[in-house]
């Protein structure tokens, strides 16, 4: 891989919609406001790399088995394991999360402003309803000076909201390896009351062995106008997740005779989990005064979780979890020394209590009780962010917040001793930037931001056995400095660019060890780099045909990392991080409703661990989608069919960091076939 100094961040993209009754639009260079970098501001105003995402990208024509589909444009963004529910999608901006090969790490999810992410760290997207998603925003690079710790990336989900008219939607679609997908959502106005309701019901048998996953979810959202200027939001959500098989990952060697197969031990310990979680969040807000508004969110969920590792000793987990929070900030618009301000504070408090236990695992059986403790975590964070506006084309944005994180486990299981304990992490996380609007259509950024990043409760395992820290775990920080550039050509042509570098001290790597293989501990290295650049172009040369390219150049590196054993490895590529990533998009839209799209993605050679001794192959990815859309009397008819691999490229759908034994791969499938149709009915 190369060694090369770049600086860097990011630019934005601004989502291409598919659906032909939408081709009358063009990319008018209206102001688009976002809301992810905790205030009402415009894009073009964030002196950050901010993507933006909208619901025909997100939900139409697509499969929707993962957010990818429809993030895979954003550069700086790479994402995995689409294909295996037992460890979630694998997300990672700007190499933060390439290390999870469980959960997201590194990277905060909301969803209407309620976190997805844990206190400890770890987020999941497994209970958002894709079918049920309006927006995405993504936050490139370092956040902790807005939401604290593991930002070093935001992922902003806002729900659909309910539209003016009464509507009910059924979307039915199917494929090979056993995909079904069924989707029925109604929404509309009921008074003060804005209501839309989804329910979704997912299975895919899957490509390789040991791999069917079965999801139903409930998602509600209910807007609530209370007069004067008051709202109050409520969500609800509810996820069955009875089946997630793991096939586990396998050697180059096995990928290479046998890519559908699974990992001997992964079946003979029936390898998987299941899981059921219920959440209800509140957001209200209200006007103060004639220039401030305060909003206040408050959020419950249970979740219920179930594992089931490919080895015997401990490798069965039950997890209870309860996780409660809330926040309330300020924000107010006025002027300081006469020039227009935009000041934000607000405090986050969080709170997750796990109880967690270890069985054996006798081929897939649960066996006799090995671990048992309650690991309860807390976070309180306070902020204030500021924009002033320095002159008419220039604004100021500056922030620092202050986080505590405590852990605190209750050892239950003391036949190997007492291992109860607390550890309190804490840490400062300023950001400083500027943006400047040298004409109407070009816009230049800098900032300076940074991160820190605690291990989770699992991260924090012990690898000498029983419970309790690992006493040689601490957090990771992270000071990224970045410069970009957003532009437009003659309202049709919108491009980005952004370079930046990022060091990181005490990087969390995961790592396996003999005797529990499938199960990762985690070790602080040194200091690492990151250097890259990020670019997107989106163009619409014609009221008929969009494009949309992105590419990322990446180059990380560990700077110090020498192992307890004395090897070093410093100068090393960080594994699960591709040097190129290519995304490009062509649409399609005929004026009578036919339309079709070809996407590709090119990802470069990865290594799969930190000695470099190893490397997943490069691919090229192409996806087609075609269909039609047609109104018959007050009823919207868009069919539609879908080719995934459409060149059958022999591929890696994942890469597991560091896999004891050289089982590094997951083998993505070979070209298949989804179609569906979906049916919307419209009440005047």
């Amino acid at each position: 891989m190369a060694n090369k100094t770049a600086t860097a961040t990011a630019g934005a993209i601004l989502s291409l919609s598919l659906s032909p009754a939408s081709q009358s639009q063009t990319l008018a260079l209206e102001e688009i406001i976002v809301t992810a970098t905790r205030m009402n501001t415009t894009l073009s105003s964030v002196p950050a790399a901010m993507s933006v995402i909208d619901t025909d990208d997100i939900q139409f024509a697509k499969q929707q088995l993962a957010l990818d589909e429809s993030l895979n444009r954003v550069p700086g963004l790479f994402m995995q394991n689409r294909y295996n529910f037992a460890q979630d999608l694998r997300i990672s901006i700007r190499g933060f999360g390439a290390r999870a090969n469980f959960g997201i790490r590194g990277v905060k999810i909301l969803v209407d402003g309620i976190p997805e992410t844990l206190p400890d760290g770890q987020g999941s997207v497994d209970s958002i309803d894709i079918g049920a998603t309006s927006q995405i925003e993504v936050l490139r690079g370092p956040s902790s000076s807005l939401y604290g710790n593991a930002s070093g990336g935001v992922i902003a989900v806002t729900s659909e909201a309910a539209p003016e008219e009464s509507f009910a939607n059924v979307r039915v679609s199917a494929g090979e390896y056993g995909f079904r997908k069924v989707q029925v959502k109604a929404g509309g106005q009921a008074a003060r009351v804005g209501y839309l309701v989804s329910v979704t019901d997912s299975e895919l048998d899957g490509y390789r062995e040991q791999s069917k996953a079965e999801n139903t979810q409930l998602t509600g959202r209910f807007d609530f106008d209370l007069g004067q200027d008051r709202q109050f939001l409520t969500v609800v959500n509810f996820t069955d997740q009875p089946t997630s098989d793991d096939p586990g990952g396998i050697s180059a060697a096995q990928a290479a005779a046998d890519p559908r197969s699974a990992r001997d031990a992964n079946v003979a310990f029936d390898s998987g989990e299941f899981l059921e979680q219920s959440r209800i969040g509140f957001v209200y807000s209200m006007p103060v005064g004639d220039n401030g508004n305060i909003s206040a969110r408050n959020y419950y969920a249970w979740r219920d979780f179930g594992n089931k590792l490919p080895f015997t000793g401990g490798g069965i987990v039950a997890l209870d979890r309860f996780f409660v929070g809330g926040g309330v900030s300020y924000n107010h618009e006025g002027f300081f020394l006469d020039r227009p301000n935009q000041l934000v504070i607000g405090a986050d408090f969080d709170s997750q209590d796990d109880d967690r236990r270890r069985f054996d695992n006798n081929s897939g059986l649960q066996g006799a009780l090995t671990f048992d403790q309650n690991e309860a975590v807390q976070s309180r964070g306070v902020f204030v962010q500021d924009q002033l506006s320095l002159t008419e084309n220039t604004d100021l944005t500056f922030g620092v917040r202050f986080d505590e994180v405590e852990f605190d486990v209750t050892d239950r299981f003391l036949a190997d001793g007492d291992d109860s304990g607390t550890v309190n992490l804490d840490d400062v996380s300023p950001m400083l930037g500027i943006s400047v609007a040298l004409s109407d259509t070009l816009n230049v950024y800098g900032t300076y931001s940074s991160a820190f990043e605690t291990p989770t409760t699992t991260e924090f395992n012990n690898p000498d056995g029983g419970g309790g820290f690992n006493p040689t775990l601490g957090p990771q920080t992270a000071r990224n400095l970045e410069f970009g550039l957003r532009g437009s050509v003659n309202d049709r042509h919108r491009y980005e660019v952004a370079v930046f570098n990022i060091e990181v001290d005490d990087e969390l790597i995961p790592f396996e060890v003999p005797g529990s293989p499938g199960r990762d501990f985690f070790v602080n290295a040194g200091k690492s780099s990151r250097n890259g650049v990020e670019f997107s172009l989106i163009s619409e040369p014609t009221d008929q045909l969009r494009t949309i390219v992105s590419y990322t150049y990446a180059d990380y590196e560990f700077d110090e990392f020498t192992t307890e054993g004395g090897t070093s490895f410093a100068g090393n590529t960080i594994p699960g991080t591709p040097e190129n990533l290519l995304f490009g998009e062509l649409i399609y839209e005929h004026p009578r409703g036919w339309f079709g799209a070809l996407d590709v993605v090119y990802v470069d050679d990865q290594f799969t661990n930190n000695a470099n001794s190893a490397s997943s192959d490069s691919y090229t990815l192409s996806n087609v989608r075609f269909g039609f859309e047609r109104d018959f009397d007050g009823v919207t008819v868009a069919p539609f069919v879908g080719i995934n691999n459409l060149f059958d490229e022999t591929y890696s759908a994942n890469v597991r960091i560091n896999a004891f034994g050289g089982r590094f791969f997951e083998p993505g499938p070979e070209r298949n076939i989804f179609a569906g149709v979906s049916l919307n009915f419209s009440f005047r």
